[in-house]
């Protein structure tokens, strides 16, 4: 059997992915833009083959579409997709938390409260790459204390697809790391304490706190790329 916690090494083509993902995500790539791969490959110094496999995952994600005689072009995701994406999220994590509560073996529990005492040491450095990478792996152990390979399945599917999203509201941003964890004490505590109701509670609140501070990025940033130009034309 494969360990679902397995480190998998990425390739060219995720990591590539990853980067066009936040680019699209943070406006940097505006909707409608087409990602050529010739000049993507010279971007990143690959070959097209790697780009080619970056944009199939795009497309798989919803990021990007392929249109006749355009080829790859970056969609439109609006506020109103994003917070229905984190809303599905939100239930199903709910549900998981809620059965995870009291079908958890010990050893599963053990592991759940070891992994957050260590991001709260991440969150304390300010390590938001190592804090993203655990933070994955807990709520994916969320999933697995569900016992329920269905649901199991279909978390991990669209968790994949807001991953870039989890990572984005993450990323240079202390407080949303320490509230992160604040989060997280009450989903931990709740299945600790065998509590189906808290444990699902918490977990909602979780994924619409992560989908609330997602859009309030996203927007601080629209406005600050709009007043750039203001700001060079007065000085």
């Amino acid at each position: 059997m494969l360990d679902a916690e397995a480190p998998v090494k990425k390739s060219r083509g995720d990591f590539i992915a990853e980067q066009l993902e936040e680019a699209v995500i943070n406006g940097t790539i505006p909707a409608g833009s087409r990602l050529d791969e010739t000049s993507i490959a010279a971007q990143f110094g690959v070959s097209r083959t790697p780009v080619r496999e970056a944009l199939h995952i795009l497309c798989g994600r919803g990021f990007a579409e392929r249109e006749p005689y355009k080829g790859v072009v970056v969609t439109q995701i609006s506020a109103q997709r994003i917070d229905e994406m984190f809303e599905a999220m939100a239930e199903l994590e709910a549900t998981c938390g809620r059965l995870a509560s009291h079908r958890m073996t010990m050893g599963e529990r053990a592991e759940l409260e070891s992994m957050h005492r260590e991001m709260n040491a991440l969150a304390d450095q300010g390590d938001h790459a190592a804090y993203n990478e655990l933070n994955t792996r807990f709520h994916n152990l969320i999933f697995q204390g569900s016992h329920n390979s269905d649901l199991i399945a279909v978390a991990q599917t669209l968790r994949l697809k807001l991953a870039p999203f989890r990572k984005y509201q993450l990323k240079d941003n202390g407080r949303r790391l320490k509230r992160s964890c604040s989060e997280h004490q009450q989903i931990v505590d709740a299945i600790l304490n065998q509590d189906p109701k808290a444990a699902e509670n918490a977990l909602r609140r979780h994924l619409l706190s992560a989908a609330q501070e997602v859009l309030i990025k996203r927007q601080r940033e629209e406005e600050d790329a709009v007043a750039k130009p203001n700001r060079v034309e007065e000085a």
